[in-house]
């Protein structure tokens, strides 16, 4: 009961969705699971006063519960969104120095960058047009060979093992 009190002193966290950002070409050629991703990706923004727009992230697998679909569904709403306009890779997804991984971050074009010349964002899905994506960024592969090739080499026997029992 005193959540719930905290929670409406500090209001709800809510996101702006703009009609003629939704009525762009580029928005009625998304997927409809890019265009049900991006309120995703808008409600991690920050807002104005604390402005973390090129710092936004949101995981493949965060994407995926959100929205109740599969994890290459929610790639693909990723990159569909980026090949839009909509989201920029600033930073690709990486493993950190302990070996964990980091999701990348994202600008969101509709919206202005901190310490940005512009009071609105690049708002690049304005330049997109039918046959003319912009360039997606996917995550690299680190083990190009296949998920289930070892990844530590086989050691070989100095003494050749024999079959059928010869010796």
């Amino acid at each position: 009961m005193g959540r719930d009190r905290r929670n409406e002193k500090r209001g709800e966290h809510f996101t702006k969705m703009e009609r003629n950002t939704m009525e762009a070409p580029a928005w009625r050629a998304l997927t409809p699971v890019a265009q049900a991703l991006y309120p995703w990706l808008k409600l991690e923004w920050r807002g104005p006063q604390a402005n973390n727009n090129g710092k936004i992230s949101l995981s493949v697998r965060q994407a995926a519960e959100r929205l109740g679909v599969g994890i290459n569904t929610a790639a693909r709403a990723f990159h569909d969104l980026q090949a839009k306009g909509f989201i920029v890779v600033i930073e690709p997804a990486r493993l950190g120095i302990k070996g964990q991984a980091t999701c990348p971050t994202y600008e969101l074009t509709e919206i202005a960058l901190p310490h940005g010349e512009k009071a609105t964002g690049r708002r690049l899905f304005k330049e997109w047009h039918p046959g003319a994506d912009f360039t997606v960024h996917k995550a690299t592969v680190h083990n190009a060979e296949g998920s289930r090739k070892k990844q530590n080499p086989v050691i070989k026997l100095v003494t050749p093992r024999h079959q059928n029992g010869d010796a």
